[in-house]
């Protein structure tokens, strides 16, 4: 459940201060926008933790208390007085909620607009285990499999699935700007849906980053494969496999997918 559907769900019994960080000035622990809701007796979301966070939800609870925020800003410098050598200056805004802002919390806080796109080919182990890590950050996961009924039940509403056959056919229609990552049960489908991407590559140039899971040994063999279809050294470059961020041992599903998601944020910034 996506954190403006907990919130939703909070206000149906009863109000909460949303506490959302206006401005930064110099160091601080989040980024403008970073918000957390408050109530009576529950927290959701975080704006750095620490004294700001501690003084930040003693002034929300004040104001659930009185009926009403106290202060529709408050000015929080991060110095000796909190105990937190940022050094910077964190502006935070307070606002009274109620079942009258139910409505328009999902255009408010769920951030959709902003989240980039990942297409997951694979509903295996790894791929379950991915869609798990990745679902929690700012992203929209497009999960594509051959196979039917292979995704589970109760994703989140950020990852939309599609059982497709041959599963390189959903490659066309993917959002411009998805991050692919490929791990299909299939070696022969791996390579089909690789070579529909470097395929859109050539003609759209709009696939930013494109994994592939596996050995060397099987990039190796997709490499000579690849250039048989007529794929140029330069197009092969452009994809990264193994896949996950170096240095990150181990091959559970779970340890490969934190191995994925950080290599990807690597690559994104994000």
């Amino acid at each position: 459940m996506a954190p403006w559907q907990t919130l939703a769900q909070w206000l149906t019994r009863g109000p909460a201060v949303l506490v959302r960080v206006a401005q930064v000035e110099g160091s601080g622990p989040r980024e403008v926008g970073a918000w957390m809701a408050v109530t009576a007796s529950g927290l959701l979301g975080t704006i750095g933790g620490g004294q700001l966070e501690h003084e930040a939800m003693a002034e929300a609870r004040a104001g659930l208390a009185a009926g009403h925020v106290l202060q529709a800003r408050r000015r929080f410098a991060l110095g000796p007085s909190l105990g937190q050598c940022c050094g910077g200056v964190v502006h935070l805004d307070f606002e009274w909620l109620d079942a009258a802002h139910i409505a328009g919390l999902r255009e408010r806080l769920g951030g959709e607009a902003h989240w980039s796109p990942v297409a997951l080919f694979g509903g295996g182990h790894v791929g379950r285990a991915l869609v798990e890590v990745l679902s929690r950050l700012p992203l929209r996961i497009h999960w594509v499999d051959s196979r039917e009924e292979i995704f589970p039940t109760g994703l989140d509403e950020r990852v939309s699935t599609e059982h497709s056959e041959p599963v390189q056919g959903s490659v066309p229609g993917l959002a411009s700007g998805s991050r692919v990552l490929i791990m299909s049960f299939s070696h022969a489908e791996d390579l089909d849906i690789l070579a529909a991407c470097l395929r859109r590559q050539r003609e759209r140039g709009d696939l930013p980053f494109i994994g592939l899971i596996g050995s060397r040994s099987k990039w190796a063999k997709f490499q000579a494969r690849l250039r048989e279809r007529g794929f140029s050294e330069a197009e092969l470059a452009a994809v990264h496999c193994p896949i996950g961020l170096p240095g990150i041992a181990g091959k559970q599903p779970e340890v490969i997918a934190i191995a994925v998601a950080a290599q990807l944020l690597s690559q994104s910034g994000s």
